[in-house]
């Protein structure tokens, strides 16, 4: 195996959710008969993914579970879409953040592509790719990377990243790893999306309770209905341009923004 880019039809199963496990097991091509411990594997890999409570523990998880289900993965890591730019935001250690900066540094490569083309891309000999010229040779020297593999994160139509999975080693990635990473970033975008969902769940809750806050320390101070209250602190936050919690959070603090700004 040198360098391709290969389209798996089961990354659609993300569009309605991670498929059972033992779908997954009868899907690994050359398994055979039902592989129970491939099934058990992504039971474990669901369950420990989905157990973490915010983005950054998550990511952390996605990682550290990469490298332990997907055979020749040696390094991995993550790279974001943040306001239409894409940056590595995870790694998993000195290997990888080297590839990153340089992939993010010269504008191409196999995970960018990921994204862009929405395909699975590998490459077997990175030192001899010609797709990627202005990186190829210059990752396998400093960061030591010979094999890529690389799966686009999405759910529905969101693309929200790709996992990098990497090998020092030439040809380092077979078709098994490629069905069974293609599996796994299934689940990782499905975690990652749950995460996200529960942040801003969590700051949604705790932006609610400062603003109730905020409301009753001003209906104290003045003769104001719960509305009037409200009132004063959205008018603070478009004069001010910060966010209402915020302000609200310096109400709580008795120090009101125009007290900040005379």
């Amino acid at each position: 195996m040198t360098s391709r880019s290969l389209r798996f039809s089961r990354c659609d199963a993300s569009r309605h959710g991670p498929p059972g496990p033992w779908y997954w097991a009868t899907s690994i091509p050359g398994s055979g008969e039902p592989d129970v411990r491939l099934a058990e594997v992504f039971g474990e890999v669901a369950r420990s993914l989905l157990a973490e409570r915010d983005v950054e523990q998550t990511l952390k998880k996605i990682i550290q579970r990469a490298m332990e289900t997907i055979e020749h993965c040696q390094h991995a890591g993550i790279d974001i879409i943040e306001r239409r730019k894409i940056r590595p935001v995870m790694q998993s250690g000195e290997a990888a953040t080297v590839f990153g900066r340089i992939q993010a540094e010269v504008g191409e490569g196999p995970c960018l592509d990921a994204i862009r083309e929405q395909e699975v891309f590998v490459t077997g000999r990175l030192s001899e790719e010609r797709r990627w010229p202005a990186l190829s040779s210059r990752a396998n020297e400093e960061a030591g990377i010979d094999s890529v593999l690389a799966f686009r994160l999405f759910v529905e139509e969101e693309t929200m990243g790709v996992l990098n999975l990497y090998s020092t080693q030439a040809d380092a990635f077979d078709e098994h790893d490629i069905a069974v990473g293609s599996v796994f970033a299934v689940h990782a975008a499905v975690a990652l999306t749950t995460a996200r969902e529960r942040e801003h769940l969590e700051e949604a809750i705790q932006a609610r309770d400062l603003i109730g806050r905020a409301k009753g320390i001003l209906m104290t101070r003045q003769p104001i209905t719960d509305d009037q209250a409200f009132d004063l602190l959205r008018r603070a936050s478009q004069r001010l341009n910060v966010k209402l919690r915020d302000v609200a959070s310096e109400v709580i603090a008795s120090r009101l923004p125009s007290e900040r700004h005379p």
